[in-house]
């Protein structure tokens, strides 16, 4: 490949993203906040840099994976992140964020001549190794087929294009990040209740996911493993990813005036679930 991409964000997900791109053999401009992260990748080719900015080329790809709005627009307005990046330039965006954020980023773009595009990601570190990774994408179409072949390398098994308007594609991304932790808040319930009543939570577990029964599905096939394993224990203490993107999925559904009772509650048990980790 002759073009550099720039890759920031080094997290559990980044860093299989980014190590998949070198694999392709896409050449790297790495950066991250703590240093010591991007090791792996220079030992696999990738040029460290100091700055965000420093990973920027003008004109060419950047992407970024960070914890949420804040992070990404941190980024976007550092030094001159928008003024490197220039006319020509892309933003791939993978981060889960709120889709007001991403359309006002958007407009920071185009204000410099560059383009943002939005793909968050379904799917962990373990998806990503698999190469079984599910992106929703949105953006202009002539930026999105050049950011194409880029997610495929990452992993994406499934690339799907939800239109031209940013923020479609993180507000998909909010929606399934609400289903999945209802679907494992609603498995921790059953399950201890079935434990509590002296039946074996895992043969509840495997009759119910194994097909053609009620829920063959990778989300409760695996939060449920996760569970059955300590029924007493919340499937995301210790995360505090659910509770942000449950909250983001209520201020966003806020803004539109749907209601919402079931993320209010979800919200309320993860905050819980925190206090007491």
């Amino acid at each position: 490949m002759s073009e550099t991409i720039g890759f920031i964000g080094l997290g559990n997900l980044g860093l299989p993203l980014a190590s998949n791109l070198l694999n392709a053999g896409y050449a790297l401009r790495v950066y991250n906040r703590t240093a010591s992260k991007a090791e792996p990748l220079v030992a696999q080719g990738a040029q460290q840099v100091n700055r965000p900015v420093d990973a920027v080329t003008s004109g060419g790809i950047v992407v970024t994976i960070l914890w949420g709005d804040a992070s990404v627009e941190s980024i976007v307005t550092s030094d001159d992140f928008l003024e490197q990046l220039g006319p020509g330039g892309i933003h791939l965006a993978m981060s889960t964020i709120s889709p007001e954020r991403a359309k006002k980023l958007a407009a920071m773009h185009a204000q410099h001549g560059s383009v943002y595009v939005e793909a968050p990601i379904f799917g962990g570190s373990e998806a990503a190794v698999a190469q079984q990774l599910w992106m929703p994408f949105a953006g202009p179409q002539i930026a999105k087929e050049r950011v194409r072949p880029l997610l495929k390398a990452m992993g994406g098994q499934g690339i799907v294009d939800f239109g031209e308007e940013v923020g479609a594609a993180t507000l998909v991304k909010l929606v399934g990040n609400f289903l999945i932790v209802s679907a494992g808040q609603s498995l921790r319930e059953a399950l201890s209740m079935a434990e509590n009543n002296g039946v074996d939570p895992k043969a509840v577990l495997d009759m119910l996911t194994t097909a053609p029964t009620l829920f063959p599905t990778p989300i409760y096939q695996r939060h449920g493993k996760r569970i059955v394993e300590d029924t007493k224990a919340a499937p995301f203490r210790q995360n505090k990813i659910p509770l942000k993107d449950v909250d983001l999925f209520k201020t966003t559904a806020q803004q539109v005036e749907s209601s919402t009772p079931i993320a209010n509650l979800l919200s309320d048990l993860l905050r819980s679930d925190e206090a007491r980790a």
